[in-house]
């Protein structure tokens, strides 16, 4: 049975965005009730969501796991997935993103872009995802809605195109006015939306800002310029039309607001979604490869099934995949490739997903997000296809764990039940890396962060009934040149019977910036060193920046040029090149002035302007580093970079200090020398 493309064109899969405690989730709720998806409102504080359906985020109130979930309006139907909005969980945000269409930032009236907000804004930028904008808790004392604006245009660099002006301010917030259609949409203690016309008052500064949304619209669309100019304004259509072309473009970006706890502003966003963001059909066909060749599918119920997984449920009964379908058809029963593994699979039953809960469909179609039960090896990142036609789709980016941990079972009968516990965490979460320490032969537990380890943790300790122990999180140091050497020879000869090695290599080695972390290159002229021994000598020294020579960590932040070097006739060998890379460098690293690194995050603090003092001594105790302080309605702002490792425990210590009232975020940016950390060659 052929699906019409008509189809498609309702369909609008979108994620909810934002900084941890914007509202994200509150939103979320509201759009389900809105939808008639429910019929009571769920609360964060009450532990009632939908979404946070997971015992650890109704016990800590906040979004841990992505949740999809589906809901219709207006005869659309609306796949969404509510993100985390806590940097520790940033990776679950990132695998979300690949498979989205579409978008809602949600953002605070008081707070404006908080750093997270711009993390997962810059996240969604590198997936080229449309978004649109929530002001939200406009209700909120020091809510503003020009100020939270003024702070995207400049923190984010959109162009933020305001298309409501609120009625009333923070307590008496009751409604907006709607500057697209210019009328007034007002909200009842019930939650009932009620339309008029504009108030009076409001007249004036409604065709104030109707006036320059028309015209930052016609600066950036050339339709509406030419309806511009030709009669000084422009009608609802063109200016729908030109909202939705330069929401889809990322030209500019749709701003709308409320107060999502109210059920005030939840139908005009969900029009929004419907009337800017684009459904399947006007995204570009995906992108993919066969072999060395790229392909593309278009998003057609007719074409060669492709689908990516984004998420994996390891649970005790069974394997969960979450997947977005591309192009093509799978019905219950289907054979698909997994390209990754290589091998085939069977689709056990198709599943529309509610959070926690399921409907059995019986096919998914191009443009679907849905999970499905039978695959057995399919990880995060893995891309399903029809046999007859393979594909291998680019899996979304996996961060780079920071923090480790050491982890046993508390009862040694246990240590095999552990093993597959954290085996089954890391099958479902790729930010989670186990391995095993092979100096001390502890299992050791890498995460992006010291929450998201107590997260997982915790889900072994509830879901296998495992007492664990964790040793005081360790950072993932780094090892970097400050000073070079040139010219390093290195001559490998070996000769123990039968055919020998022999490879000779001159290499400079110098400090980079680079984004990679490192760059090979040669300069070898006359053939004095062939093509396929440089290719050899640059996986040697790749092979050598596993181990630095201050303490054995991954060396990044260099540059080696292969200067010259000398072949044997016989003895030469790609082995034999390799081996001399690999060895040459660690011999020049020696050689070097190198510095250890230690990750190092952006903290924001946000506390009572009275314990200002207090923080900042203990900021400067962890070794911070206070690059900003800002007075926001009472309280006070601090930005400062602080080394990872000095952040184990400070929720608690400012907690302490504040009597609760303090909070703060993380954020990860880089590397930093650590203190007192040089080899002899640079003292």
């Amino acid at each position: 049975m052929r699906t019409n493309l008509n189809t498609l064109a309702v369909v609008r899969n979108l994620g909810i965005l934002a900084h941890v405690d914007a509202g994200k989730t509150t939103v979320t709720e509201r759009i389900l009730f809105a939808t008639g998806t429910t019929h009571r409102r769920g609360e964060v504080h009450d532990g009632t969501t939908v979404t946070d359906f997971d015992p650890q985020e109704r016990d800590r109130g906040i979004t841990i796991f992505a949740a999809a979930v589906s809901c219709a309006w207006d005869g659309h139907r609306i796949n969404l997935i509510d993100t985390p909005g806590h940097v520790d969980f940033a990776d679950e945000v990132e695998r979300a993103l690949r498979v989205l269409d579409g978008a809602v930032a949600v953002f605070d009236a008081v707070a404006g872009v908080e750093p997270q907000s711009e993390s997962v804004w810059r996240q969604a930028d590198r997936y080229g995802v449309p978004r649109i904008a929530f002001v939200n808790k406009l209700d909120r004392a020091g809510a503003d809605l020009d100020t939270a604006v003024e702070s995207i245009r400049e923190r984010l660099h959109p162009a933020p195109l305001v298309v409501q002006l609120p009625i009333g301010t923070e307590d008496g917030f009751r409604g907006v006015v709607d500057l697209v259609r210019m009328r007034a949409l007002t909200w009842t203690d019930g939650g009932d939306m009620v339309v008029a016309e504009v108030p009076d008052e409001l007249r004036e500064e409604a065709a104030r800002r109707r006036r320059l949304l028309e015209e930052a619209v016609a600066e950036r669309h050339p339709a509406a310029l030419e309806e511009f100019c030709m009669r000084s304004t422009l009608d609802t259509r063109t200016l729908v039309d030109a909202l939705r072309d330069l929401t889809r473009t990322g030209d500019g970006v749709v701003v709308l607001c409320g107060s999502a706890y109210r059920n005030r502003g939840i139908e005009p966003l969900l029009d929004a979604v419907v009337a800017y963001l684009p459904s399947p059909l006007d995204v570009p066909p995906v992108r993919g490869t066969l072999g060395d060749t790229p392909q593309e599918r278009a998003a057609d119920p007719a074409a060669p099934f492709a689908a990516l997984v984004f998420k994996v449920n390891a649970t005790p009964t069974g394997r969960l995949t979450y997947l977005r379908v591309y192009s093509g058809t799978i019905e219950k029963g289907d054979a698909v490739m997994d390209t990754g593994a290589r091998r085939a699979e069977r689709i056990g039953r198709i599943l529309r997903v509610q959070a926690d809960r399921h409907a059995q469909l019986e096919r998914a179609v191009a443009g679907d997000i849905v999970a499905v039960v039978g695959l057995k090896s399919a990880r995060a990142g893995a891309t399903l296809c029809a046999p007859d036609a393979p594909l291998v789709l680019e899996p979304p980016s996996v961060a780079e764990p920071v923090v480790s941990v050491a982890v046993e079972a508390v009862r040694s009968t246990d240590t095999d039940r552990l093993a597959t516990a954290l085996a089954r965490l890391a099958e479902e979460d790729p930010s989670l890396v186990v391995r095993t320490d092979p100096e001390t032969g502890q299992t050791v537990l890498s995460g992006m962060g010291e929450l998201h380890l107590e997260v997982a943790l915790e889900k072994v300790r509830r879901d296998h009934g495992l007492d664990v122990n964790a040793g005081r999180p360790r950072v993932a140091h780094r090892e970097t040149v400050v000073r070079g050497v040139s010219g390093h020879v290195f001559r490998h000869v070996k000769q123990d019977g039968g055919a020998g090695q022999f490879a000779h290599v001159v290499l400079d080695v110098e400090p980079w910036d680079g984004d990679a972390g490192f760059e090979f290159r040669s300069v070898v002229v006359g053939g004095r060193v062939p093509q396929e021994y440089v290719r050899a000598v640059e996986a040697g020294c790749r092979d050598a920046l596993a181990e630095g020579p201050i303490g054995g960590h991954p060396v990044t932040g260099l540059r080696v040029t292969l200067t010259d070097g000398a072949t044997h006739v016989k003895d030469s060998s790609d082995t034999a090149f390799r081996t001399a890379g690999r060895l040459g460098l660690r011999q020049a690293l020696r050689a070097c002035a190198t510095v250890l690194l230690e990750p190092v995050a952006e903290v924001t603090v946000t506390v009572p302007e009275a314990a200002v003092g207090g923080v900042l001594g203990d900021l400067a105790a962890r070794r911070g580093r206070v690059t900003a302080s800002v007075a926001r309605g009472g309280s006070a702002v601090v930005t400062a970079t602080v080394p990872l490792a000095e952040l184990f425990g400070y929720a608690t210590r400012l907690r302490s200090r504040t009597q609760g009232r303090g909070t703060f975020t993380a954020r990860p940016t880089g590397y930093a020398p650590a203190p007192a950390a040089v080899t002899p060659a640079q003292r």
